[in-house]
C-alpha cells in the first residue's frame, strides 16, 4: 500500500482525500458505508497494475475528507457535485466509474445527471431502481416504514446522535467488524435500544479470510477519529433527495454502458423484491445495462470478500471501451 499516493484537493467547497495510484485512463471508485478509500485497496492495485489510474476518494463525511455538520450539506446534489469537481481535478473529461452501496447510489445519479463525464460504469450491489425509482406520492421514510417497520436500519438511523450514541455503547471495531462479517440475508433491521447484535446476530469470534485484522484496525482507527456521523447523514438526506429529484421521476440511465455486479447472499439483492427488480425492470430503466452478475455466495461487500474475481469483471468491460 506504499505505492499509493494520498493527496488533498479542494472541491465544491470541501478539503477532499484521494487515494490514487497508476498511470492512463481514469477508473474512479466510490465508496459506501460505513467505508473508506481503503475499501478499493485491491481494485487500486489490480487495475492500476494493467495500465490505469486507480483513483479513489474519501467521500464527504468520510475519514480524512471534510464533514459539514449539517445534514442538509448530504444532499445527491452535493454528492453528485464533489465527483464531478474531482474529475475535473483529474484533468480529464471523462472517467470508467465504478461504485459500491452508496458509491454506487452517487454513481447512478452521475450517470443520470452527467453521462458526458462517464465513459462505462460498473455498479456494485445497489441496483438503479433501489432508493432512485421516485414514487411520487410516496417520501422514503414512509414508504420504509410501511414495508419494513419502524426497525428497519434506515428508519433506525434517522435521529440525529441517536445510532451514534447507540455505536458508541458497543465501539467501533464491534460496529464495524459486525458490519463488514455480516451474511444477513433480506431487509436489514435493527431492534430498538442499545446497537447489540446490529446487522449480524452471528458475528464470529475470528474473521473470515478476505479480511484481516490489519486491514479491521484501519478502519477501526479511522472511524475511531471521525465518527460515523457524515456516513449516517447520507441517510438522513434521503426525503430531502426524494423532493429534490421531483424533475427526473420516471428518468432512466440511457447514455452509458453498464455492468451490475452483486453477492449472491448481498443484504440489498435478497431484500424484498430487488431480486425480481435486478432479473425484471432493471433493464427497462437501464436500456444499456450489458450485464448482470451474481457471486455465488458472496456478501454485501463484495469489492474485498470477493475482490479477483471483481477486479476481473471490472477489467473485462471497461477494456471495450
Amino acid at each position: 500500500m506504499e505505492s499509493i499516493v494520498h493527496r488533498t484537493v479542494e472541491i465544491n467547497g470541501i478539503k477532499m482525500h484521494v487515494a490514487e495510484k497508476g498511470e492512463g485512463p481514469v477508473v474512479l471508485f466510490l465508496h459506501g458505508f460505513p467505508e473508506l478509500w481503503y475499501s478499493w485497496r485491491h481494485q487500486i492495485l489490480a487495475l492500476s497494475s494493467l495500465g490505469y489510474r486507480a483513483v479513489a476518494p474519501d467521500l464527504r463525511g468520510y475519514g480524512d475528507t471534510e464533514a459539514p455538520p449539517s445534514i442538509t450539506s448530504y444532499t445527491i446534489f452535493h454528492l453528485v457535485g464533489d465527483v464531478v469537481a474531482l474529475i475535473d481535478s483529474l484533468g480529464v473529461d471523462k472517467v470508467f466509474l465504478v461504485g459500491h452501496d452508496w458509491g454506487a447510489y452517487i454513481g447512478w445519479l452521475l450517470c443520470m445527471f452527467r453521462p458526458d463525464r462517464i465513459k462505462a460504469y460498473v455498479c456494485l450491489s445497489v441496483p438503479f431502481g433501489t432508493y432512485i425509482a421516485r414514487d411520487p406520492k410516496v417520501r422514503p421514510s414512509e414508504a420504509f416504514h410501511a414495508e419494513f417497520g419502524d426497525d428497519f436500519y434506515i428508519n433506525r438511523f434517522q435521529e440525529p446522535g441517536k445510532m451514534e450514541a447507540e455505536m458508541d455503547e458497543v465501539g467501533i471495531h464491534y460496529v464495524l467488524k459486525n458490519l463488514l462479517t455480516t451474511r444477513q440475508t433480506g431487509a436489514p433491521i435493527l431492534p430498538k435500544g442499545e446497537y447489540g447484535t446490529g446487522f449480524n446476530p452471528n458475528t464470529p469470534d475470528t474473521l473470515p479470510s478476505w479480511l484481516s485484522e490489519e486491514e479491521l484496525a484501519y478502519f477501526v482507527t479511522i472511524f475511531q477519529k471521525t465518527g460515523m456521523t457524515g456516513g449516517l447523514n447520507y441517510y438522513r438526506a434521503l426525503d430531502l433527495n426524494w423532493e429534490l429529484l421531483a424533475p427526473w421521476t420516471g428518468v432512466g440511465i440511457s447514455n452509458v454502458p453498464v455492468k451490475y455486479i452483486t453477492g449472491e447472499v448481498d443484504m440489498v439483492y435478497t431484500s424484498p423484491g430487488v431480486k425480481e427488480y435486478v432479473h425484471g425492470d432493471f433493464k427497462k430503466d437501464v436500456p444499456n445495462l450489458e450485464e448482470v452478475v451474481v457471486q455465488e455466495g458472496v456478501g454485501h461487500f463484495n469489492n474485498q470478500e470477493a475482490a479477483e474475481d471483481v477486479n476481473n469483471h471490472i477489467y473485462d468491460f471497461i477494456k471495450k471501451y
